[in-house]
């Protein structure tokens, strides 16, 4: 008995360590993250949404602010990693790196090459670390190696598989053998980020994107509970940032600053990545930096300081941030139709994401405020029984979670 008891205060005296890796109890809840892309936090009050309204009501839930730049990548990214885009080196969805070349969404050698994303850690790297087996149903980075590691199980991004289908294979991965079974899996779902940036987010296209992305959350808890998992599942579920309807008479068009032939634009729209062609560096200053009406633009030495951006190698040269709702374009890409976008300044209201908790430990009906895509990654970890890699998080943002 008091070889049991020492044992249980050394594994307890380990788990508040950050340095050595805690076994993992049987006892520890299956836990469920869960991303929907472009989900507005306001969009959880629209009466569209029953199946999220009551994981949100009976859990903790809030507002979260997205880290900056507010787009996909960079901050699904955040969400494992605890970092900033700025230290975790997804800056951009797309970006130039000295070595490496040039990232984009669609460019598959570089989304499986493990060097742009070794930067950060994610949470299935390190869980798969300490023995504890995971599995993504889709999430940026998952598709590499990242620092030798991967996910238990893990399926290659297919923007055509519909949200019930993956929500079955997920349930699919429950069905394994217990010493199988993951124990952390993330779900994906794209759809209401992709009516939003086609409609706007007040269209009714996007409204029946988030009834169907509801419904599929739905199918989830129905089916953890015919398996009799749900009461032990915590499922978290969040977004990588929210939408701005946007409009043709809100855009302004670069051509009328300077001559586009002076820049090679890396990433443009809400939040604009330029650099100076050589030779033409003055000219390129002289006519971007500083503010105008609707745009605002740096050095990427000057960025301010709340957006934590500008240190890392792959930020580029200059970096404009138009007012949320406007665009910044190029005669070439114009913006002929409404719709919308984001990227915006991560504070602005239509850019914040959701967070909702909900399961076993969690507190029902907690409200939850200040929360920031950084503080994710130290909770998941908190639920999971491993020690994290120190990030830009503060674990106590997430205590109230689970604090009675």
């Amino acid at each position: 008995m008091l070889n049991r008891l020492a044992g249980l205060c050394l594994a307890l005296l380990l788990a508040a360590c950050a340095t050595t890796p805690v076994t993992v109890s049987d006892e520890r809840p299956l836990v469920m993250l869960v991303s929907i892309d472009g989900f507005r936090a306001d969009y959880l009050d629209r009466g569209i949404t029953p199946n999220l309204s009551r994981l949100a009501a009976e859990g903790a839930t809030g507002p979260m602010r997205p880290s900056f730049p507010s787009v996909t990548f960079p901050n699904h990214y955040t969400l494992v990693t605890g970092l900033h885009p700025d230290h975790h080196g997804i800056v951009g969805n797309t970006m130039i790196d000295a070595e490496l070349g040039r990232f984009s969404l669609g460019n598959q050698q570089a989304v499986t090459d493990r060097r742009w994303w070794d930067q950060g850690e994610p949470i299935w790297v390190t869980a798969e670390r300490q023995g504890v087996k995971t599995a993504t149903m889709f999430w940026p980075g998952s598709e590499a190696d990242i620092r030798g590691v991967r996910p238990s199980l893990w399926a290659p991004f297919d923007k055509s598989m519909t949200g019930d289908a993956r929500v079955d294979q997920v349930l699919a991965w429950m069905d394994l053998p217990q010493d199988r079974r993951p124990q952390l899996t993330t779900l994906y779902f794209d759809i209401v980020d992709t009516a939003g940036h086609h409609n706007g987010p007040d269209a009714p296209e996007t409204a029946e994107a988030i009834r169907s992305v509801d419904a599929s959350i739905g199918r989830l808890g129905e089916g953890l509970k015919a398996r009799g998992l749900y009461e032990r599942t915590v499922i978290v579920v969040v977004s990588d940032h929210g939408m701005a309807a946007t409009s043709p008479e809100r855009v302004l068009v670069l051509d009328d600053i300077l001559d586009p032939a002076a820049v090679q634009i890396v990433y443009g729209g809400a939040v604009t990545f330029l650099n100076p062609v050589e030779g033409r560096e003055a000219e390129v200053e002289r006519a971007l930096l500083g503010s105008r009406p609707h745009l605002d633009c740096w050095r990427k030495s000057e960025i301010p300081a709340r957006f934590v951006l500008g240190s890392n190698p792959r930020v580029p040269a200059i970096l404009c941030a138009a007012e949320p709702g406007w665009l910044l374009a190029t005669r070439d890409w114009p913006v002929t139709k409404p719709g919308g976008a984001h990227g915006y300044d991560n504070q602005a209201p239509e850019m914040q994401a959701i967070f909702i908790a909900h399961g076993p430990g969690v507190v029902r009906g907690r409200r939850l405020r200040d929360l920031d895509s950084v503080d994710v990654q130290p909770f998941l970890a908190r639920l999971l029984g491993v020690q994290a890699p120190r990030g830009d998080g503060r674990p106590k943002d997430t205590e109230a979670v689970t604090r009675r």
